[in-house]
């Protein structure tokens, strides 16, 4: 597909504070568009948190950020208007009883009336099908993944994929609004060491591609931009208890 202009993300001392305490805190680091951004902690580290701030979908409480140029929270919306969110649970989650066929079709067609200009909605109605089509047949490419070799195409249900085939349907999704940033939540969850080279190799080649990737997983792999959202030395892993036990 068309390779996008990516977003360059930066963040400085950014933190995001809830009524449990400090969700993250003490982030910075600055990516260059076309990077791959590996958000890398344990569960519970505040990693999907971060995720979603720098998305434009959380309201950060310190410290400041910037997508593509553009302030956070400020400007948040014109952020979630250029991201695209991959799979986040009980965010942008598969459903299970849609197929993969209709999951693609719905997202085309909600892409062509809210995310196309207005006068691509002038043209014939085959003329938009095509184009439609054309789109999800780009998206699907680029996340490698062949409707063909699923067991029914793209009437297989969402419920009967493998997990590494769920991620590229997910991938594939958000590729379809051909955004400048892509965000993925727990990218090597329940996936073996070959599956999970697969699925970094498949954000690697979207990044060179252009794309800003953000993915979120364990163990960052080698050659990304790694980010931690847990504290690694022991004073700050003392003031993190501390700002939690006064929360």
């Amino acid at each position: 597909m068309e390779s996008p202009q990516g977003a360059a993300v930066r963040a400085e001392d950014f933190g995001l504070k809830g009524s449990r305490g400090w969700a993250f805190r003490h982030v910075g680091f600055t990516a260059d568009p076309g990077s791959l951004v590996a958000i890398e902690g344990p569960s519970g580290s505040g990693r999907t948190c971060l995720l979603l701030a720098l998305t434009g979908r959380m309201r950060a409480t310190e410290g400041g950020a910037e997508t593509a140029g553009l302030e956070l929270p400020a400007k948040a919306a014109a952020v979630r208007a250029i991201a695209a969110l991959g799979p986040v649970p009980g965010v942008s989650e598969l459903d299970p009883a849609f197929t993969v066929g209709e999951h693609l079709r719905e997202r085309a067609l909600l892409q062509g009336r809210y995310g196309a200009p207005l006068r691509s909605l002038l043209r014939p109605r085959a003329e938009r099908r095509a184009a439609a089509r054309a789109r999800i047949d780009r998206a699907l490419d680029a996340a490698g993944l062949d409707p063909a070799a699923l067991p029914k195409a793209e009437r297989t249900s969402v419920r009967d994929l493998e997990r590494l085939e769920a991620l590229r349907l997910s991938v594939a999704l958000a590729l379809i609004g051909e955004p400048r940033l892509l965000a993925l939540d727990d990218t090597d969850l329940k996936l073996s060491d070959a599956e999970r080279g697969e699925a970094w190799a498949l954000l690697r080649s979207l990044a060179d591609a252009g794309t800003t990737v953000l993915a979120v997983c364990s163990e960052a792999p080698a050659g990304a931009h790694a980010v931690r959202t847990a504290p690694t030395t022991d004073e700050e892993k003392a003031d993190a208890f501390a700002e939690t036990g006064r929360a």
